[in-house]
């Protein structure tokens, strides 16, 4: 009797991989490995969750609520689908309940399946169902920031003395004083708009703070991170990029990662805030006394500001308050910045005045007879 192999069995359709279930949402993030598949419980998910979803290596994602409700248009759908991860929303509890975290599983006209055994269904997620959805949730952006000024409140009540007064936030090593500071976040115009700044980051050698997740795109455009801060849920980033810094930030009231930069022999600073790192990025920069700070991937625009939980969208927007006016947003700095004048450069204008010079003096006669005059004594000299 001839046994069945592994490769005589018939392959099924589907999108295939692991699922990985979490809930509240941050607490997944971490343990996504490629080829996962995210189950979430989210209502209007993010740009932020979303990026880190997608660097994660994330096949599919399956919500058990409305992946967008309507109230603003959230960008994280936009960002997914663009990549080509599948979105399948709206499985409701009981089917988020029935998809166990580390089963395998395939995904099927947004059916979920374990084999060929049925486990859940949603509504598939693609770019006509986010651009109807868009439209739709920008007509709802005005109760939203009715929201966004009562959290703000209420955030502002829990944390006055960090924001309004600085009080708990770490004396940094890093030269910040009078100088010029990148505040560097992860988000989906990280990599673009350091790419964008070349000149001004080369010929202006800023500081740079940035968030755990943004040290990544940071090596990548050839910096180092000063100051790296490093949010409740957020991975430490490589032991290179550690050390290299002159301070670590821990933000939030547990004790993860100490072991690890301990052994990295790192002494971090920490801040007992409920702010996310990117607002105490922003608030611990501003504290040291910059000349001027450029905004990497903190999003400047209304939606950028809503596309936040409640309390993230609070805290971006009180942190760039407390920032005031030297807070610039990185998108505009290709458009201010024209860059240093170089010793070519004035070389290069005196020889186009001496070719006009000369140009003009031999249309002359005075110049003609000089010109005659020097072919005489170089055949003279000849």
């Amino acid at each position: 009797m001839k046994l069945r192999t592994r490769t005589d069995l018939p392959t099924l359709p589907g999108l295939a991989g692991t699922l990985r279930v979490g809930r509240p949402t941050r607490s997944l993030l971490a343990r996504l490995r490629p080829g996962d598949i995210a189950v979430v419980d989210h209502v209007d998910l993010d740009r932020a969750t979303a990026q880190r979803m997608l660097d994660s290596g994330v096949v599919a994602v399956i919500n058990a609520q409305p992946i967008s409700s309507g109230r603003f248009p959230n960008q994280g759908p936009q960002l997914l689908v663009d990549a080509g991860i599948l979105l399948v929303d709206s499985v409701g509890e009981g089917g988020f309940g029935a998809l166990g975290d580390g089963r395998a599983a395939r995904i099927e006209d947004g059916i979920v399946y374990d084999g060929e055994q049925r486990l859940t269904t949603g509504r598939v997620v693609d770019k006509a169902v986010i651009e109807t959805q868009m439209a739709e949730a920008r007509t709802g952006m005005a109760s939203q920031l009715q929201t966004l000024t009562h959290t703000s409140t209420e955030l502002i009540r829990r944390e006055e003395d960090v924001i309004l007064h600085g009080v708990g936030l770490p004396v940094l090593d890093a030269r910040i004083r009078d100088r010029t500071v990148l505040v560097v976040a992860d988000s989906g115009q990280t990599a673009a708009q350091l790419r964008g700044m070349r000149s001004f980051l080369r010929e202006q050698r800023p500081t740079v703070v940035a968030t755990a997740p943004a040290v990544a795109a940071v090596r990548a455009a050839g910096l180092r991170a000063d100051v790296i801060v490093v949010g409740a849920g957020e991975d430490l980033p490589d032991a290179k990029s550690l050390r290299g810094a002159r301070d670590v930030v821990l933000c939030g009231t547990g004790t993860t990662h100490d072991d690890g930069l301990a052994r990295l022999g790192t002494a971090p600073h920490r801040v007992l805030s409920s702010l996310g790192s990117r607002e105490i990025a922003v608030l611990s920069a501003h504290v040291a006394d910059p000349r001027v700070m450029i905004g990497v991937g903190l999003g400047a625009g209304l939606a950028d500001a809503l596309d936040h939980d409640r309390d993230g969208a609070a805290g971006a927007y009180l942190s760039r308050l407390a920032a005031g006016p030297r807070l610039v947003d990185a998108s505009a700095v290709p458009t201010l910045y024209s860059g240093k004048v170089r010793v070519h450069h004035i070389l290069l204008a005196l020889l186009i005045c001496l070719v006009a010079v000369t140009a003009a003096i031999a249309t002359t006669d005075v110049g003609h007879d000089w010109l005659r005059d020097a072919l005489d004594r170089i055949g003279v000299a000849r």
